[in-house]
């Protein structure tokens, strides 16, 4: 299993034209089924003459959620070669939905696959790819006794800090690689005891400091 996953910045649009037949695809990045309903919804309310709006869609840092539908064109000649497209290029978190407008020109099984995946590829072409890290979230609560310690042991240790409050203690959300949360907790505990590894090993953590796992594999953005 990889420690990130690769995802689209900001929506894109695709044209392909074949026979007179127009496929528009408009690409997005999405992060929840609601937000994937939502977007469908302004692509039709955009195209309201259109015929087809064939889609796929990848979700979740695994990408083990997903659905293509051709939406009344012949089965395997729409939805198929749109997510074909998307997992060439690794992509999850990603709809695209390609709007048809019919030409008067039949194009057959082969030119529809070929429509949907190319006005897809044009889409897809125009997107800036980015890669984020699958991190489990941990709170960190320290009294001010221990500040310089934890603070010290973070950037040493280049911790990825995702909020931080200081009221009557110190508390710090920090996102760890999920694959190697373990390890990592291991050297923070240990740099900020100043002890060795196996020390660490064999210890609790300082009195006065606590740390709590929030959330596990969560998509950051940081």
């Amino acid at each position: 299993m990889k420690d990130n996953y690769l995802t689209i910045l900001s929506p894109t649009e695709g044209l392909y034209k074949e026979k007179g037949s127009k496929f528009i695809a408009y690409a997005f990045p999405v992060d929840s089924r609601e937000n994937i309903s939502q977007r469908i919804q302004e692509v039709k309310k955009l195209h309201v003459k259109a015929r087809h709006f064939c889609l796929a869609w990848r979700l979740g840092f695994t990408g083990d959620l997903f659905r293509a539908s051709d939406d009344g064109e012949p089965s395997g000649t729409a939805g198929k070669p749109i997510l074909g497209q998307i997992d060439k290029l690794e992509l999850t978190n990603v709809l695209v939905v390609v709007v048809r407008y019919f030409g008067g020109t039949l194009l057959g099984t082969s030119g529809l696959i070929r429509s949907y995946r190319e006005a897809t590829v044009d889409a897809l072409a125009k997107a800036t790819i980015e890669s984020y890290p699958i991190l489990d979230v941990y709170k960190v609560t320290f009294g001010y006794d221990l500040m310089s310690q934890v603070i010290g042991a973070i950037k040493r240790k280049q911790l990825i800090i995702l909020k931080q409050e200081f009221t009557d203690k110190g508390y710090i959300e920090l996102g760890l690689p999920f694959l190697k949360v373990e390890e990592i907790l291991l050297q923070f505990k240990a740099d900020i005891s100043s002890v060795s590894l196996n020390q660490a090993s064999m210890e609790e953590w300082p009195k006065g400091l606590t740390v709590k796992l929030l959330a596990k594999g969560v998509e950051v953005e940081y």
